[in-house]
């Protein structure tokens, strides 16, 4: 079995907590979705926020979700000129016998265009 890293980004439309809640909710809905997992492979969930979301730690919507034994951490990104506003991050690590090509990363909302951002 390996450990293996889903990458996910969405974004809340407003700094409140139901509207963090609901975007992070979506979002680990549809990476669980697209990957076939189970709660049970997650070994971790990692949430970053844009300094600009501050209302509600997004792992309350894990947590919500039934996320009970899964170990949780939330902190801010990088203040980055130009980066995506309201944006909500996560890196799942889970236990899976897939391989690296199998893992489905996911991208919601205005956090779309994220994964083809070029590297500076």
């Amino acid at each position: 079995m390996n450990v293996r890293g889903i990458r996910g980004a969405t974004t809340a439309d407003l700094n409140t907590v139901e509207s963090i809640l609901n975007a992070t909710s979506d979002l680990l809905k549809e990476i669980i979705n697209r990957n076939n997992i189970s709660v049970d492979e997650i070994a971790c969930a990692i949430f970053t926020t844009t300094a600009d979301l501050n209302a509600e730690f997004p792992a309350v919507a894990a947590r919500e979700m039934g996320w009970t034994d899964v170990a949780l951490m939330c902190g801010h990104e990088m203040l980055v000129p130009g980066a995506q506003d309201r944006c909500i991050r996560v890196m799942l690590l889970i236990n899976t016998d897939k391989s690296a090509s199998d893992i489905k990363n996911v991208y919601l909302k205005d956090a779309t265009g994220l994964r083809d951002r070029p590297s500076n």
